[in-house]
């Protein structure tokens, strides 16, 4: 029996067994004002897709897709963690992050040329707490767009996956998470995958491919679903107009550029950019000479520009594909000239400067108490903290052009995350280096792959500020171009490969493997096959930059910086972390305001006491000590009289801890009374004799006598 919605349209669904449990798209049950949008349910999961599209092309020389990802802490059955903030505003880190991985395997599936106003936003409305509902958007997503009748090549589908028990696993649990060796999402359509990226605690390249083939197989479902909903729904095809080069426009170009490509136009970084700029300027003023002022308008002027880029990326593939010469003159397999130093800023904690051809990170490492690491405030129920930051900056001056500062965009924060899980892996824990640590990257200069600049100068920086990290990581980005099934891979891409190639991708890892992983297809998919390869061929460029970077520092400096805090660490007994505080925090108040010192106090016992003076340090570890030891048998201990009975008397040890000496230990000699010998307040040492099934203490003065 078909179900009809309020306004007379059958609500369609369609369900099918997803890896265990069936998986759910709905259509016109809510969103009845989109162009489409499909609920879709997996487990509690929830999530809704909607799609709008524009009705008519806008003016710009670019795709207007937008993709975002809406957390909803009510999804979750929360409410925010923020003192002043309850409601969903700009959203986090980790929402974006998320949103560029939903956007990045679907955007290329639009055909060049494509203008239409697209927006496409997936909102979580329930969260099944056992699994990350990110797949899920991406499904809902793809559902939508699927449904808009634009010429969307998917559609798509995707999976995290990681390791568990040494087999692979798709919607794992925190708990899962946490113990697996790989954090791996693919995602792509029927015949290919379109994009990958993975954290990894140094695993082979041979297991990744693993992971691929698995993980393309195991979506395949959820793509089979989306199909038989379209074929339910039957949506109306959009009408629309592909902005193309003018045909007879990119003949002229190229028959004007013939003779100035090829072996004239090679030349190192960055004289190959000065020679592009001075081609184009004479190219510009060729065709105003030749159409005349009037005619050659702007708009004139952009289409003619846009023929002139595109010749320029036909001679890269084609040195590449003919003579195996990159624009630079490059073999295939040839890394730029790399340069790097450290120790660059007096002030700071840890300083390097890398370079690679033009490219170019300057990154500063500044440590601090544990109490200094970022808060995670998500829907998601287990946010924890970030004790390693990672931050990307790349203003306008880095690709010499003007613009506006502002906030971090979705690339510097993408970027600034691919560099910060690639350091992850092997950084020390909060016991064996108790600081908080925030890496940043100020790129100087681009010319291509400043997110593995900003991986190796972070590296750099985290040994000269002396972290005990456990191999030094290093990065690279390779490029693949494809004449037919031959794929071409290049190491270390700059710009104008990027721009030309079918594939970009960055490999991060240690002399034992693979820390991080990004892979971005410009063709409507490529095989795993491909992949593997590719992967593989990152390896020598990883070694040959890693062997470099070594040369400028090691291993990590023994010596913090004279300038960092200084931080010692104290672990206790979890029951006693409210003697440290106190009632309303008096005890941990006095401490600090005393000592001069910052004390952070973990659930686990671990203290972690901060200062510029070790005598501070010193001073309030030693009183942290005296309000949290423990008694320890055989231990002669300074202790005060509280109280004297006819049998013996009691002595406090510690602080609420007090011992019995008996009569019979106040002294060799035989004691007639206790107040012979002993009197209210007075200092006594005793030695600790026993403590029996009971947690009662027994002390002896006679002992020490002894």
């Amino acid at each position: 029996m078909s179900i009809i919605n309020p306004h007379g349209k059958e609500i369609v669904s369609v369900t099918r067994d997803f890896l265990g449990k069936p998986l759910t798209l709905e259509v016109n049950r809510v969103g009845f004002r989109s162009t489409a949008s499909v609920l879709v349910t997996y487990g509690d999961t929830v999530v809704l897709g909607t799609a709008q599209v524009g009705s008519r092309p806008v003016q710009l020389d670019y795709f207007p897709l937008s993709i975002d990802y809406e957390e909803k802490f009510y999804a979750a059955g929360k409410i925010s963690g923020s003192r002043f903030i309850k409601r969903e505003g700009r959203p986090s880190d980790e929402a974006i992050l998320i949103g560029r991985l939903i956007d990045r395997p679907i955007r290329p599936l639009f055909p060049k040329g494509y203008r239409q106003e697209v927006q496409v936003v997936a909102s979580v409305l329930s969260m099944d707490p056992n699994f990350r509902p990110d797949s899920v958007a991406m499904i809902a997503a793809s559902a939508a767009l699927s449904l808009t009748g634009t010429p969307f090549d998917g559609p798509v589908a995707g999976l995290r996956v990681g390791r568990v028990n040494g087999e692979f696993k798709a919607f794992l649990t925190a708990e899962e998470r946490a113990e697996s060796d790989l954090d791996l999402v693919v995602a792509g359509i029927e015949s290919g995958i379109t994009m990958v990226e993975a954290g990894a605690n140094e695993v082979s390249e041979d297991l990744i491919g693993e992971a691929l083939e698995w993980a393309f197989a195991a979506y395949q479902p959820a793509i089979e679903l989306q199909k038989e909903l379209v074929a339910k729904v039957q949506p109306a095809a959009q009408e629309y107009e592909l902005v193309l080069p003018n045909e007879a426009i990119q003949t002229e170009v190229d028959a004007w550029i013939a003779d100035k490509l090829g072996e004239k136009l090679r030349a190192p970084y960055p004289e190959r950019n000065e020679m592009v700029n001075e081609l184009r300027w004479a190219f510009h003023e060729a065709f105003t000479e030749k159409l005349g002022e009037e005619e050659y308008t702007k708009e004139v002027r952009d289409e003619y520009d846009e023929a002139f880029t595109m010749a320029l990326h036909k001679d890269v593939r084609r040195g590449i594909v003919e003579e195996q010469l990159r624009p630079d003159g490059r073999k295939l397999d040839e890394v730029r000239v790399l340069s790097s130093e450290v120790g660059v800023l007096p002030r700071t904690h840890g300083s390097s400067i890398f370079t690679r051809g033009v490219t170019q990170g300057l990154n500063i490492v500044t440590l601090a108490p544990l109490s200094y690491a970022q808060l995670v405030d998500t829907m998601e129920v287990n946010d924890g903290e970030r004790r390693y930051m990672h931050h990307y900056n790349a203003p306008g001056y880095t690709v010499g052009e003007v613009r506006r500062l502002g906030s971090p965009g979705r690339r510097e924060i993408g970027h600034g995350y691919l560099a910060e899980r690639a350091l992850i892996p092997v950084l020390p824990t909060a016991e064996e280096f108790p600081y908080a640590i925030r890496s940043v990257t100020e790129i100087m200069s681009q010319n291509g792959s400043t997110s593995m600049a900003a991986t190796c100068s972070s590296c750099l920086a985290l040994m000269d500020a002396g972290v005990p990290i456990k191999r030094p990581v290093s990065g690279i980005a390779m490029g693949l171009m494809m004449d037919g099934d031959t794929p071409y891979v290049l190491t270390d891409i700059a710009d104008a490969e990027d721009f030309a190639g079918d594939m970009d991708f960055k490999v991060t890892g240690t002399s034992e493997g693979i820390t991080a992983i990004q892979m971005d297809m410009k063709l409507h998919g490529l095989p795993v096959e491909i992949l593997k390869q590719a992967i593989s061929g990152a390896k020598s460029g990883r070694a040959h930059i890693l062997e470099h970077m070594l040369t400028t520092i090691a291993a990590p400096r023994t010596a913090l910086s004279p300038f960092a805090p200084r931080i010692e660490k104290i672990k206790i007994n979890p029951d006693k972390i409210g003697a440290v505080i106190g009632k309303g925090g008096e005890v941990i108040n006095k401490i600090t305001a005393e000592t001069g010192a910052e004390i952070d106090i973990k659930e686990d016992g671990l203290i972690t006491v901060a200062a510029s003076d070790t005598k501070n340090i010193e001073k309030a570890i030693n009183w942290i000590k005296s309000l949290t030891e423990e008694p320890e048998v055989g231990r002669v201990y300074e202790g005060k009289v509280v109280s004297i009975k006819d049998f013996g008397a009691f002595v406090n040890i510690l602080p609420g801890i007090d011992g019995m000496v008996h009569i019979s230990q106040l002294s060799n000699e035989r004691v007639e009374n206790v107040t012979d010998v002993l009197s209210d307040g007075q200092i006594v040492k005793v030695k600790l004799t026993g403590i029996d099934e009971r947690g009662r203490l027994s002390l002896s003065i006679k002992a020490v006598e002894e």
